[in-house]
């Protein structure tokens, strides 16, 4: 097992003069179940591949345990990569799959017969050793692939949004099972996945890229609770949490003919901006519906059993509309058409700068 490092690890495509990666500096500690997220375009994937030597690092470095291997082979990182499409070998049975690599490195074949049984034991392919890939579903061959993974007994696990390619139902069984036996092994992991709530779901840690930049790296629930600026707070969290911008005047932030209230940090920070707006946000779930709270005439209401979801619109600081999403009970009385008054819930306001997207105050 190992920790692996990015120090200021850059990738720039030919062609390209804007960095793919840029400057990454990421810590993964030993044994850590780290997850890479963001956009399409973001990075994410670039910075695994950099990791497992698929890509070259045209500055910085990247170290695995106390080794630089930015310029070593991919065969010779001890890493273990699972990719999106399974990339199983159609003639192969399910054993040969999984010990080809061993076979390759000139392991004898009782030890690889041990290693592919202790494999299939955990992940539940006993039974389907002897079958070709084409007779399993795509959840089994998943499997088949983090099995190929686990035999030869890497300091890294590598995975590439692993579970793109099975349907919703399938990839939440999934991702618990990965999530549970990473944690069985204790190998350090880094998982690349575009879906927010995979990461929030299955992380130890998540680092949000955009643009080539690391954003935020932290604990999901610190990431849901404390986003460093308005992108991670519109990014993590599902549905996403309302941003909305407006006008700032001595008593607070103005939403219609009320007023959200802002602390004198918060507000002694627009003004040292020379800014009259703030980005204020809040999540649907922690809007109240209260008296004397801004107005908010629905729209739509999404019935989910337990929850509903309100949705309406309130003009921003450019008299543009922008959509609101409240969180209720499922059972309320709440249609089409009504006007609600909603307040922020105390200690769940997020305030960024409109300029800089920052987190303002506390």
């Amino acid at each position: 097992m190992a920790n692996v490092s990015f120090k200021k690890a850059t990738r720039v495509y030919p062609g390209s003069t804007i960095p793919a990666v840029n400057e990454l500096d990421l810590e993964v500690a030993d044994g850590e179940f780290l997850v890479l997220v963001g956009p399409s375009g973001c990075g994410k994937s670039t910075s695994l591949r950099m990791l497992a030597g698929l890509e070259e690092v045209d500055g910085g470095s990247i170290y695995i345990g106390d080794r630089d291997v930015t310029d070593v082979a991919p065969k010779d990182r001890d890493i273990a990569m699972v990719f999106q499409n399974y990339a199983l070998y159609p003639h192969m049975s399910v054993a040969e799959n999984m010990g080809f690599a061993l076979k390759i490195a000139g392991v004898h074949k009782n030890e690889i017969r041990t290693r592919v049984e202790e494999a299939a034991k955990i992940l539940d392919l006993v039974d389907y050793l002897e079958r070709k890939p084409k007779a399993l579903s795509g959840g089994q061959r998943q499997r088949v692939a983090m099995g190929r993974a686990i035999v030869r007994n890497p300091q890294v696990f590598l995975m590439d949004e692993p579970l793109s390619n099975l349907d919703a139902k399938l990839r939440v069984q999934t991702r618990t099972q990965i999530a549970g036996l990473q944690r069985r092994l204790g190998v350090t992991t880094v998982y690349v996945t575009h879906d927010q709530t995979e990461a929030m779901t299955m992380g130890d840690r998540v680092a949000v890229m955009k643009d080539g930049f690391l954003q935020q790296v932290d604990t999901p629930q610190n990431l849901y609770d404390r986003p460093v600026n308005a992108f991670v707070a519109g990014f993590i969290g599902s549905p996403a949490m309302n941003l909305i911008d407006l006008k700032v005047d001595g008593q607070g932030a103005i939403i219609g003919n009320s007023h959200i209230a802002l602390g004198q940090d918060v507000l002694g920070a627009v003004r040292s901006e020379g800014a009259d707006s703030v980005t204020v946000g809040f999540r649907p779930e922690d809007l109240e519906i209260a008296d004397g709270g801004f107005e908010l005439k629905v729209d739509l209401v999404e019935l989910l059993g337990a929850d509903a979801y309100v949705y309406g619109e309130v003009i921003d600081a450019k008299g543009e509309p922008r959509q609101v999403n409240v969180r209720v009970d499922g059972r309320s009385s709440i249609q089409r058409g009504d006007v609600v008054h909603l307040r922020p819930s105390q200690g769940h306001l997020h305030i960024f700068s409109t300029s800089t997207g920052l987190r303002v105050g506390n």
